[in-house]
């Protein structure tokens, strides 16, 4: 239990995996799915990602070079383990208890 938590800790992580589950998508993109967060931490949590093998960064070879983000099959694993998760969140998000 303390490995997968250490891996999704923090307010974006799983915010990040959520919308790279999606598709792969540009730093830009990432920022504008992921209201509220910060550059500098958007950067951080990729990095950290990228060497958990969360998540894989390709740089693509045009005129200029674009890097885009997309989930491993580590993070995709990560990510359908984190939907029954997500589903209990739901459940009780209104729950006093």
């Amino acid at each position: 239990m303390d490995a997968a938590l250490d891996v999704i800790n923090g307010k974006w992580k799983t915010l990040i995996i959520s919308v790279l589950a999606e598709e792969s998508r540009r730093f830009g993109e990432l920022k504008r799915l992921v209201p509220g967060i910060s550059d500098k931490v958007l950067a951080q949590h990729l990095r950290d990602l990228e060497a958990r093998y969360i998540v894989r960064r390709d740089v693509l070879n045009d005129s200029p070079v674009k890097v885009k983000y997309s989930l491993t099959s580590v993070g995709t694993s990560l990510n359908d383990a984190l939907g029954p998760l997500c589903e209990w969140g739901e459940q009780h998000a209104d729950s006093d208890q």
